[in-house]
């Protein structure tokens, strides 16, 4: 669901920025509120390995198109819905900036749809009423397909309603939700049975990293050097050797697109200013455009018959590595420079009761218990 810049109005894009940002500023107020900054080494690995997880993209049999994890789900799960949701952010964002996956104006309307609906909606209001307090092998199933299915359905309908707000691209609404919807209901499956796995091995290596039901009494667990160093080597396999190995059809977006006009893309044949300064300023900041370097990307189409025989991307495997330590790297500065903020505007001790200075007299006294209990001896300290 990461929609490209020709789908979206300025309009529509600016009120989903807004829309985002403003969800965005909210859950960082939550994180820091509910002090879940030992999170941060959690939130670190856990962005890394969803961003790799983002690169597999799985064939579903039958229909000639292709799906990814959103990862959304997992995150709330693991961290909860707000610090979930700000990885997620994080994740769309680099995308665009480093990757140019998805574009700058429908930034907002991509965190919107595949963070808000995952963290905030389907986690809290799907997933934990399933799984309950304590759950077990099939409630964590049932709990992890039904939300993810629920929050992929909330965003193929939010793109599709995004995309007939902004008027710009001729895509029928109905024909759209049609190839949409069920596409999507498929990709769900897959992403609860994976949501599914990975909650069920989190239960048993460190159950205390799981998050209670009750999220706002519970309390923030820290993850453990083998949680972390598991979710690193995950990131890094599926980034750099696993990647090889995606689907070459089109996700569920570019067929429910290619389904209504015969084309993956959308391209506008008026773009707007805004549309024109957004695409120059993500040229300048994708650093390999597709997960590609550029040199590599102009010549792919005529070399792609004379690489087809090797299923070895190096430039993927650096795409995937780079993308993840990127991720890394920026919600652990992050963190950092939260931590610092805390610490800096943290309020002051008070002063100690045992301290005063008596009228008309420049010492300052400070009082010391004395060796026996009920006596104290006052020691003047000149200024």
């Amino acid at each position: 669901m990461h929609m490209a810049d020709g789908f979206i109005s300025p309009a529509v894009g600016c009120t989903m920025w807004a829309a985002s940002a403003a969800i965005t500023a909210l859950c960082a107020r939550k994180v820091r509120q509910e002090k879940e900054v030992r999170l941060i080494p959690l939130m670190g690995v856990l962005g890394a390995f969803i961003f790799a997880c983002q690169m597999l993209n799985f064939t579903i049999p039958g229909t000639g198109s292709s799906g990814h994890l959103g990862g959304g789900l997992i995150l709330a799960v693991l961290l909860g819905p707000y610090a979930g949701f700000l990885v997620m952010a994080a994740i769309l964002a680099v995308q665009a900036l480093f990757f140019a996956d998805g574009g700058l104006l429908a930034l907002g309307c991509n965190i919107f749809n595949m963070g808000f609906f995952s963290c905030l909606v389907a986690y809290p209001f799907i997933y934990r009423p399933l799984a309950g307090k304590n759950p077990g092998t099939g409630r964590i199933t049932l709990a992890s397909i039904t939300a993810a299915i629920i929050g992929l359905q909330l965003g193929a309908f939010s793109v599709v309603l995004e995309t007939t707000a902004s008027g710009i691209s001729a895509l029928p609404f109905a024909q759209f939700v049609e190839l949409m919807l069920p596409i999507h209901l498929a990709i769900g499956v897959v992403e609860g049975l994976a949501t599914a796995a990975i909650v069920i091995f989190i239960s048993r290596a460190q159950p205390s990293l799981l998050r209670p039901a009750d999220l706002e009494t519970g309390p923030v667990k820290k993850a453990s050097f083998t949680v972390l160093g598991i979710f690193a080597v995950a990131a890094l396999l599926c980034g750099a050797a696993l990647s090889w190995f995606a689907s070459a059809y089109p996700d569920g977006l570019e067929w429910s697109v290619a389904g209504v006009t015969g084309s993956e893309e959308t391209s506008l044949a008026e773009p707007s200013s805004l549309h024109r300064s957004l695409e120059s300023v993500q040229a300048s900041t994708a650093i390999m455009p597709d997960y590609a370097l550029p040199a590599a990307e102009e010549t792919a189409s005529s070399g792609e018959t004379e690489g087809a025989s090797s299923i070895v991307n190096p430039e993927t495997s650096l795409a995937g590595v780079l993308g993840s330590v990127i991720i890394a790297a920026l919600v652990f500065a992050a963190g950092f420079l939260f931590g610092r903020n805390r610490t800096a505007t943290a309020p002051a001790d008070p002063p100690c009761p045992c301290s005063r200075t008596p009228r008309g007299n420049s010492a300052r006294w400070t009082g010391f218990p004395a060796e026996t209990p009920d006596s104290t001896v006052w020691t003047p300290v000149l200024k």
